[in-house]
C-alpha cells in the first residue's frame, strides 16, 4: 500500500551528512512506490513558540505569520514522518526544536502517525541518544504514533557518511516503510 512521507531536514548545512541519510530514506521509498515531500527547515522562517495559547483557544492557528502553517498541514496530511538532524551538543538542531514547538498548534489534528528518526554525529552512537530521545519525545506528544526506525549516522565533516552502513540502512526503511 503507497504511503505518503513528509522528510524533515533540519540541518543548516546544505547537502550535509544527515541530508545525505534522508535523500537514501526518499531513494529506497520512491522506489517502492511511495509519495514523498522534503521539507528543508532551513529554507522556512519559523519563529519560535511564544507561549501565548491562542492556537488552544482558537481551533488551531497559530497567532504568527510565517512558514509554519504549511509545515503544520503537511505534517498532518502525511502517513509517515522523517525527522533528521545533525547533532548539536547532544540534541537536536534549533530548527527542529523550533519545528516541534510550533506543532503545538496542530493539537489533535496530529495523531497516527509512523516516524522514522535519524541523527548524525561525529563521537557515535552514543552521542546521538539524547538526541534520539529528543525527538521520541516529540513522538510520544503525537497520539497514536510510533517510531518504526531509528538510524545513526557517524560522521562529521560533510561527505563523511559515505560508505557508512547508515546509508543501507536508511535505504532500507525507506523501501520497506
Amino acid at each position: 500500500m503507497s504511503k505518503t512521507i513528509l522528510a524533515i531536514i533540519s540541518s543548516p548545512r546544505k547537502g550535509g551528512n544527515s541530508e545525505t541519510l534522508v535523500e537514501q530514506f526518499v531513494k529506497g521509498a520512491k522506489e517502492a512506490g511511495h509519495s514523498v515531500e522534503t521539507v528543508f527547515l532551513r529554507d522556512k522562517k519559523i519563529a519560535p513558540c511564544i507561549a501565548c495559547e491562542a492556537c488552544l483557544k482558537n481551533g488551531g492557528t497559530c497567532v504568527q505569520k510565517d512558514d509554519m502553517a504549511e509545515i503544520l498541514n503537511k505534517i498532518i496530511a502525511v502517513d509517515v514522518i522523517v525527522l533528521s538532524t545533525p547533532v548539536y551538543y547532544y540534541s537536536i538542531s534549533a530548527q527542529l526544536k523550533v519545528m516541534i514547538d510550533r506543532t503545538l498548534a496542530g493539537g489533535g489534528k496530529m495523531k497516527n502517525k509512523e516516524f522514522y528518526l535519524i541523527a548524525t554525529a561525529a563521537d557515535g552512537k552514543h552521542a546521538m541518544e539524547c538526541t534520539m530521545n529528543d525527538m521520541e519525545g516529540f513522538v510520544a506528544c503525537v497520539p497514536g504514533s510510533v517510531v518504526k526506525g531509528k538510524v545513526y549516522g557517524s560522521a562529521f565533516h560533510v561527505g563523511d557518511i559515505q560508505g557508512n552502513p547508515a546509508l543501507e540502512e536508511a535505504y532500507h526503511y525507506g523501501k520497506d516503510c
